[in-house]
């Protein structure tokens, strides 16, 4: 029996969560809702995986526009499953150019940060990361240089299928070569 996978929106939390989890890292303010295509695919290649998407179904609001109380409940959602996510599963980054402007917000500045944080991560923890960069996101050369230099085992690809294919194998691979593992006491 095929167990199938979740998908976790903020503010929802499911202890009960078994299996690998991809969390999606990338625009949400002046983007187009990206998030439901990786879903979609993720789900279609690999019904058992939960997935954590940080882009809430209501879009009557922006980040801006959060209270400090509903702001610290989304950096601690994100926080807390994007962790789970490097321990049991995996970081999938969609660099999504901009569909529209937003004159009070640089664009994907949440999102560019935790690029840096989850390069870093990866480097030092060996985490499971995919990197993808949609044709028309600024900076696309500049990440594509730095993680070549930094991380060449990071996948790099130009279209949000190849990512989603890519940080399912890459998770599965990963899980074959722990249980795979064996111990000599």
């Amino acid at each position: 029996m095929i167990m199938t996978g979740k998908v976790l929106i903020p503010p929802a939390y499911d202890e009960s969560l078994q299996g690998p989890l991809i969390f999606l890292v990338g625009p949400i303010q002046g983007a187009r809702r990206w998030q439901d295509d990786a879903i979609g695919i993720i789900h279609r290649i690999a019904p058992e995986f939960n997935i954590a998407n940080p882009r809430r179904p209501d879009a009557s609001y922006s980040h801006g526009d959060f209270s400090d109380e509903l702001y610290n409940e989304q950096v601690d959602w994100e926080t807390r499953h994007l962790r789970r996510a490097g321990q049991h599963g995996g970081v999938l980054v969609w660099c999504a150019a901009e569909s529209h402007h937003l004159c009070e917000r640089a664009y994907a500045q949440t999102s560019r940060f935790e690029i840096g944080e989850w390069k870093e991560r990866t480097m030092r923890d060996g985490n499971v990361m995919v990197l993808g960069i949609e044709d028309g996101f600024t900076g696309a050369k500049y990440y594509r240089r730095r993680f070549s230099q930094d991380c060449p085992n990071v996948p790099l690809c130009d279209n949000l299928e190849n990512a989603c294919e890519r940080i399912v194998d890459e998770i599965r691979m990963r899980q074959r070569n722990i249980e795979g593992v064996t111990y000599r006491g």
